[in-house]
């Protein structure tokens, strides 16, 4: 039984809000959401489990698949600048940890929201219409801006004493940074944030939304991945840019995929999605010899593997840097 839960990411703001519920003498479950992307391809999640860890609490991390691909064809409140949809994502966890919450026997659910440190999600406007969307009004705490949103049902039965909370807004961290100094806390670095708000992927899947618009998991995984090529409406080229992505490709492949890799010299290995012709497919060798180690060469030899067996060896020229970036998503 718990007390509450704490939607971890791991990162300072979660991280304090954990610590902080957890000195109150509170009993907290962490669960930490994994973007798609992320997802059943082999990560373990090593930091945030190492945050999680240090703070001496329960973690379930949960890995996002079909349901947020879903949401990614028509989001609710639209997307934001890119291609991210932070307002519907936010509702749709909510959603999901409310269930979580009700299983454990908890009363609440804390988040590690600032009110109005970002500007998509975190005007109050907005975390008020959350709250009411995501059907978790009274029992959604943010323990860092508690003194801007009326007490929480947890709070009014005592479970939360509201006084020992903060009044945090805007997006200075100064509070969090000493707050983190004074308790040593371990937590996540920042980093570039969601895949969805760096503009290469999100213009990747803008780009799949339109030639794809029935789009899979593994389809939406890809777009944070590879160099990206469209061969034709019906078919695109993913190049991987190193051996890890190598071997994140081949666990994206699909029944009716085919893919592509070097013959003669160890190298990149190149997915080709959709339908295709025998000039797509040697336009795909191509691009692919192209980021090989023969990309000099005056021609090379690329396999077209499926289903674990080579079907044939095309001999192509690699592809001129003029073509790739003609290509190129």
């Amino acid at each position: 039984m718990f007390d509450g839960i704490v939607m971890f990411s791991g990162g300072l703001d979660s991280t304090i809000v954990a610590h902080h519920l957890k000195s109150m003498g509170l009993r907290i479950k962490l669960v930490h959401y994994v973007l798609p992307f992320y997802s059943g391809i082999g990560f373990t999640h090593k930091s945030v489990c190492k945050a999680a860890e240090s703070l001496g609490l329960e973690l379930e991390i949960i890995e996002e698949g079909v349901e947020f691909a879903s949401m990614m064809k028509n989001p609710y409140f639209g997307f934001g600048k890119n291609a991210n949809p932070c307002v519907d994502c936010r509702i749709r966890r909510l959603i999901h940890a409310k269930t979580i919450m009700q299983n454990c026997g908890a009363s609440f659910i804390a988040t590690g929201e600032v009110a109005g440190q970002r500007p998509m999600s975190q005007r109050i406007t907005m975390m008020n219409s959350i709250e009411k969307r995501a059907d978790v009004k009274g029992i959604l705490l943010r323990p860092l801006s508690a003194k801007h949103f009326p007490p929480t049902i947890a709070e009014e039965k005592g479970i939360v004493d509201r006084e020992n909370l903060f009044d945090l807004k805007g997006r200075s961290r100064a509070f969090q940074l000493e707050y983190s100094k004074k308790h040593n806390l371990v937590h996540v670095a920042p980093a570039g944030g969601c895949v969805l708000t760096i503009i290469d992927p999100s213009n990747r899947f803008h780009e799949l939304a339109k030639y794809s618009p029935d789009f899979g998991i593994n389809e939406l995984k890809l777009i944070a991945y590879g160099r990206h090529f469209r061969i034709s409406d019906k078919c695109k080229c993913v190049v991987a840019r190193n051996n890890s992505e190598n071997q994140i490709l081949i666990k994206l492949l699909e029944p009716d995929n085919n893919y592509l890799e070097m013959a003669d010299t160890p190298g990149p290995i190149g997915l080709i999605r959709g339908e295709y012709t025998e000039s797509d497919l040697s336009q795909c060798a191509s691009l692919l010899a192209r980021y090989s180690k023969e990309k000099n060469a005056d021609f090379a030899n690329v396999e077209l593997v499926v289903n674990e067996t080579i079907i044939k060896t095309v001999k192509v020229k690699p592809a001129s840097d003029e073509t790739c970036e003609t290509l190129r998503i």
